[in-house]
């Protein structure tokens, strides 16, 4: 199944069932289970209150091809901010729990121009990260992924910079902030680079802004994403990233807890 036919299954409100293709290890891909947590919690929010922030916790692993209830409910909504809790239920267990804040335009006098996007080569000299079953992610086979920046994982070559571009290898019908959700959480931990051999590492918590105005974004555009890493050690990495347009706009902010076993 495609993001789209899960993202309709969502709106059906019926339980979903996650096929392994969409797999990150023995769990589904973080990135898909907080797109569509988003999906059903933006579905309560007024229109004209965009997704500012959301902050996700992986709770525990969204298992494939087991039935999940997903959960939404407004926790307050006031003049201009809507609270909102989303929630991923599977076999009687909270497995995702995410709060997001959806806001109106304010007025104010401060305005400050956004980051710029980092130099990258183009698109089409950067080396692809290729789905090989059995040894990449299975989602993979649904997110292509060119890199730009840093080294590959388990290279033991080290370094605080990883990314590159990211989109989806099945076009979208449109590219909504779910699909940007999804996208952002594609690209391997960054402290990764720094391991000699293959290790199991995951998301513990997320928390990312979507930077409004947003830019206009069409199926099958590129995004470009650059992580660097503030502090690892202990067994956990602590990482921020920046994505932007292939126009140099900015698109969002993401800030990462990972685990790293190895």
């Amino acid at each position: 199944m495609t993001f789209d036919q899960l993202l309709s299954v969502v709106r059906s409100g019926e339980p979903v069932n996650i096929p392994g293709t969409w797999g990150q290890g023995r769990a589904s891909f973080g990135g898909l289970v907080a797109g569509l947590a988003f999906e059903k919690m933006a579905a309560l929010v007024a229109p004209g209150r965009p997704m500012r922030s959301l902050q996700v916790s992986f709770v525990g692993p969204v298992e494939p091809d087991v039935p999940a209830t997903l959960e939404a409910e407004i926790l307050r909504e006031g003049k201009a901010v809507s609270q909102v809790q989303g929630r991923i239920i599977q076999n009687g267990e909270p497995r995702l729990v995410c709060l997001g804040s959806f806001g109106g335009d304010r007025e104010s006098a401060v305005m400050v121009d956004p980051l710029p996007a980092p130099e990258a080569q183009a698109v089409e000299v950067c080396q692809e990260l290729p789905y090989i079953k059995g040894m990449t992610p299975e989602f993979t086979q649904h997110i292509e992924m060119r890199w730009a920046f840093g080294h590959f994982p388990f290279s033991g070559k080290g370094g605080r910079e990883m990314g590159g571009w990211m989109q989806f290898r099945e076009v979208p019908e449109a590219f909504t902030d779910s699909h940007i959700v999804a996208l952002i959480d594609a690209w391997p931990p960054a402290v990764l680079p720094h391991l000699k051999d293959r290790a199991p590492a995951s998301s513990l918590s997320w928390a990312l802004d979507i930077v409004h105005p947003r830019p206009k974004l069409e199926p099958g555009d590129w995004l470009l994403y650059r992580a660097s890493i503030d502090q690892a050690g202990a067994g956990y990495g602590h990482t921020q990233a920046g994505i932007w347009t292939a126009s140099g706009e900015l698109v969002a902010l993401s800030r990462q807890t990972v685990t790293v076993f190895g």
